[in-house]
């Protein structure tokens, strides 16, 4: 078999790897507690699944425009406006069967050989791999914890170069929970305006998981004055519980649209035309459901941080969103298990943790900041507080 030397250049899926030692874990019979996937466990709303079965029925199955129906467009547009206060024209939006084909088209669309995007670590894993990928070089930019994992001004200035393209920014984040105020955005463009040559990808896919009383804000409408350079991706994934529908959205300028596109129409072309008009019905249809399944998420967030900052060693900040916690397990570097494995790292960490007290989390490393590990309190409650149970047990057991 010959492989292309592309692939030389990325690494799997560390959140992936995690989710299919589970899997393969729980076949055998043994009792895992999954923490390692960022998929609500909550099932897609009935009105969404009743949209799509319509469109069944309508015939509505057949090739659609590249990048998306204009009721979608349409749709997503309306989203803008109603939840950020931006303006779009249909010919602003892209349509992609997921999130990552619009982040990826992006880069292809952008990128030569050589070109650098700069990204705030931690970070999602795929985000340094797709840079990789499309031929560019990724600038890992470190946060700090006592930052709340935000990139300051200044650390953004030294990593611009010549060079820069494209600066990554995803809030809430992945991994930490970390979100930019309207006044961290606006701190940022200020360095971003003496660079004009910079793109911004604002990742916004966990933009309805906010807690307490921070507010939500994106560059576009914090930074009007970058909005022709922005692209402003989203999705139905997380706030509507549509993993498996693979829909995603970026806003931003006509020509960038336009161009990607024009990949699609070589690559993937257009997103499930089902998929579609369920996405329709998600964007237009009741709201409600998003503070309700907001509230389960907090009340989990807190369970969660709480029962891990009681475990002595480990540091567990309370994040502003998403589903995640990004504990800090320094204190237990150069401790042994009680099976005899010696932790050197948080991927040590990590897998004795998996294969002796059967809970699964996903090291720091993956992020590109160590050592931590990630959790996903995106499954049930009771799932939680065994996990967490087990976690403490796990971590008093160090010598």
């Amino acid at each position: 078999m010959f492989v292309s030397k592309n692939l030389s250049r990325i690494s799997p899926s560390a959140t992936l790897r995690i989710s299919q030692k589970v899997r393969t874990l729980q076949a055998k019979g043994v009792d895992v507690i999954g923490l390692g996937a960022g998929e609500p466990d909550f099932d897609t709303p009935t009105h969404i699944k009743q949209a799509a079965a319509q469109a069944i029925s309508d015939g509505q199955t057949k090739y659609t425009n590249v990048d998306g129906i204009p009721e979608l467009k349409a749709a997503i547009c309306g989203k803008f406006r109603r939840d950020n206060s931006l303006s779009y024209t249909q010919e602003q939006i892209n349509v992609s069967p997921g999130g990552k084909p619009v982040i990826y088209n992006a880069l292809l669309a952008t990128l030569d050989p050589g070109d650098e995007v700069i990204i705030p670590t931690p970070c999602w894993v795929s985000y340094p791999e797709m840079v990789k990928l499309a031929g560019g070089v990724p600038v890992l930019a470190a946060t700090q914890a006592q930052e709340n994992f935000i990139l300051n001004p200044e650390t953004l200035e030294r990593a611009i170069t010549p060079k820069t393209k494209w600066l990554f920014l995803n809030s809430p984040s992945n991994p930490t929970g970390a979100a930019y105020s309207r006044q961290n955005l606006q701190d940022l463009a200020a360095v971003l305006r003496k660079h004009p040559q910079i793109l911004i990808l604002c990742d916004d896919i966990y933009e309805h998981l906010i807690y307490d009383d921070f507010k939500f804000a994106t560059m576009a409408a914090a930074a009007p004055e970058l909005y022709e350079r922005t692209l402003t991706m989203n999705g139905v994934s997380k706030a509507y519980a549509m993993t498996g529908w693979r829909i995603g959205y970026g806003a931003g300028p006509k020509e960038l649209i336009q161009a990607m596109a024009k990949i699609m129409g070589q690559t993937t072309s257009n997103a499930s035309s089902i998929s579609q008009w369920a996405a329709v019905a998600a964007l237009n249809g009741p709201q409600d459901l998003l503070a309700s399944r907001r509230n389960a998420f907090k009340a989990r967030r807190d369970l969660v941080v709480g029962k891990l900052n009681a475990v002595d060693g480990l540091i567990c900040p309370k994040p502003n969103g998403a589903f995640y916690v990004y504990p800090d397990c320094s204190a237990f570097i150069g401790r042994t298990t009680r099976a005899g494995t010696t932790i050197n790292t948080d991927i040590d960490f990590a897998v004795a943790l998996l294969e002796e007290a059967h809970v699964a989390v996903v090291p720091g490393s993956a992020f590109h900041s160590s050592p931590h590990f990630r959790i996903s309190y995106s499954v049930s409650t009771d799932n939680l507080k065994r996990a967490c149970d087990r976690i403490a047990a796990f971590c008093l057991d160090l010598n």
